[in-house]
């Protein structure tokens, strides 16, 4: 079966009714309007481009992070430190679907007026799928490189051992083309992102029997390694969990996951995953990132190139018969035109689990 399509256990959601119902969740949670429906495009987004675990899977957290005051409704950036070419900036705990984009915004501004600007984000909410970010940039003509850590999000081991000590530490690089998508490469320093163990645990697609390591060092793809028992629960609690995930690429994920808690946590002055400061917990992300914009480097002949050369990396023979080469964003390009027409798959517990937020919003639930 396609995974473009609706399993047994699942259902497909049309994408606007379903950005709708989101947007209409947080609205009676207590975001104003605007920023309801921020948060519900970015999550359908996420959902679109076939990475469910940072799309609607998302909302019961969310709204149980709002009501414990984990993440704050209303909220825009704060200046810490600013040049025309860089700016270190607080995202006060804000919804990382408001403050996100204004850190971007800004560094496109520096950008285009500097050539290169580097804009360090600290005590933002949940970002999301990164490469949403990655993707505005580009819309404005730019490169970009984004690196993210979680403070206070300690789920993953390092390379030889057990004990968590990253998050999943995302890095994101993308670059703008001619014509066509641009090229995006987005991906967690983790086997999978804990979003996707999420999914799994929800009776969505499984993650690689090799993603988690026990207490024990014993390698697992059980989803109960992270949450603890999960029976009859639609809310996972990573910290009652006694596992861990693992990186990928051995030592080199384990490298990449260190180097980002360096920037995107001790050099934006935010916080690393741990050890935590005493007082409440408050899961933030902090992000890096540099925009460079090519005309101040390769000039016009960038465009060009890279279109030059990505046709040459497609050129390649497949590996199988039948195979195809592809470039960075061409999975998520074609899962969101799927998606698009067909709707988006959500098991039927994800599901439940949304509606069980909607009702205790009293937000009823869209016809299907």
């Amino acid at each position: 079966m396609s995974d473009h399509a609706p399993h047994p256990t699942s259902i497909a959601v049309p994408a606007a009714r379903l950005q709708a119902y989101v947007a209409e969740i947080f609205a009676a949670a207590g975001c104003e309007a605007e920023e309801a429906a921020r948060i519900g495009r970015y999550l359908v987004s996420a959902n679109l481009a076939g990475h469910d675990s940072h799309g609607v899977i998302r909302v019961p957290r969310y709204v149980a992070w709002l009501k414990e005051g984990a993440v704050r409704a209303g909220q825009s950036l704060t200046i810490v430190q600013e040049t025309p070419s860089h700016a270190v900036v607080d995202g006060n705990c804000g919804f990382g679907q408001t403050v996100g984009p204004l850190a971007v915004d800004l560094g496109i501004v520096k950008a285009k007026a500097t050539g290169l600007a580097a804009i360090a984000l600290r005590r933002a909410g949940h970002l999301g799928r990164i490469g949403d970010w990655g993707e505005r940039a580009a819309e404005a003509g730019l490169l970009s490189l984004h690196f993210v850590n979680v403070a206070g999000g300690e789920l993953t081991a390092p390379f030889g051992g057990v004990s968590r000590r990253f998050a999943t530490n995302p890095i994101c690089i993308t670059v703008p083309r001619a014509r066509g998508v641009s090229l995006v490469l987005d991906f967690a320093t983790s086997r999978v992102a804990e979003g996707k163990v999420l999914v799994a645990s929800q009776g969505g697609k499984k993650v690689p029997d090799d993603s988690l390591i026990g207490p024990d060092g014993t390698i697992s793809g059980d989803p109960r390694l992270l949450y603890g028992e999960i029976e009859g629960t639609h809310l996972r609690d990573a910290t009652k969990g006694k596992g861990a995930l693992r990186t990928f690429g051995e030592h080199k994920g384990s490298g990449l996951a260190f180097m980002c808690e360096l920037l995107a946590g001790c050099l934006t002055g935010g916080a690393t995953s741990g050890p935590m400061p005493e007082g409440p917990r408050r899961i933030t992300n902090g992000m890096l990132s540099l925009y460079i914009d090519p005309g101040h480097f390769a000039g016009a002949g960038f465009a060009r190139a890279v279109e030059d050369y990505a046709a040459y990396v497609k050129a390649a023979q497949p590996a199988s018969p039948g195979g195809e080469v592809l470039l960075p964003g061409e999975p998520e390009t074609r899962t969101r035109e799927a998606r698009l027409a067909a709707g988006i798959p959500l098991s039927r517990e994800t599901w439940a689990a949304i509606g069980a937020t909607a009702a205790e919003l009293k937000v009823p639930p869209p016809s299907l």
